[in-house]
């Protein structure tokens, strides 16, 4: 349980900071910047990481789990249970800004800016950039380690300070499905759910293609693929 209780933290976490800072950003008309944003699900990610790493894994992200799982590293049982505390996170975080700031129409929910195919391939990309930085760093399924939490958090506040004005920059299907439904801003909502599991599968191959040993089968002795 203390896994479970972990992840629902620190994606609750993630999800009312990072989402947090997109509302507060809005009604102080530019206070915090894009900068600021991404700086924050940065940060966030990485304080995350060093607080849960070792309890959890602070996946705090369903398609990390996913990417885990088929990268031989996690055992599906878990799958299941970690993405409903990952959920339950994200959907608490929303719930709590929506009583907040009641009159904010999109809770910081990723909507593409673009063509709908520009926004889904941007998307596919982050994620595969993301699920690769974690494979290569972290120990079997967690994400621990004194330079772990910084490598991670830097690529998600990269991503998200280059992608963050067309997609949303989200690569997590728990941060965009919560304020997507609180807000009712569920129109494009397939793409941030779609988008980060496809990059994950595909960082799982790329990882696969760099390393002899290690990437794949960490923790299970599991071939990937």
């Amino acid at each position: 349980m203390k896994t479970y209780l972990a992840e629902l933290l620190g994606t609750f976490t993630l999800v009312f900071a990072g989402t947090g800072a997109i509302v507060i950003n809005d009604v102080s008309h530019g206070g915090v910047s894009q900068v600021g944003v991404s700086l924050t699900f940065g940060l966030v990610v990485m304080a995350m990481i060093y607080a849960l790493g070792d309890i959890s894994g602070a996946h705090l992200n369903p398609a990390v789990t996913f990417g885990f799982w088929i990268s031989g590293r996690f055992p599906g049982r878990k799958c299941v249970p970690y993405t409903v505390s990952q959920l339950g996170g994200a959907a608490l975080a929303s719930g709590l800004l929506h009583l907040l700031f009641p009159s904010h129409s999109t809770l910081g929910a990723t909507l593409p800016a673009g063509p709908l195919a520009q926004s889904f391939i941007l998307e596919t990309l982050l994620a595969f950039f993301l699920m690769f930085v974690i494979l290569n760093v972290s120990t079997e399924a967690k994400e621990r380690g004194m330079m772990a939490g910084v490598a991670i958090g830097g690529i998600v506040g990269i991503e998200a300070m280059f992608a963050g004005p067309i997609t949303g920059a989200s690569m997590n299907p728990a941060r965009s499905l919560a304020p997507a439904l609180v807000s009712g801003q569920t129109q494009h909502l397939w793409i941030y759910l779609i988008a980060p599991l496809l990059g994950s599968y595909i960082a799982m191959w790329g990882c696969r293609g760099v390393q002899a040993k290690g990437c794949c089968g960490a923790a299970s002795r599991e071939p990937c693929g």
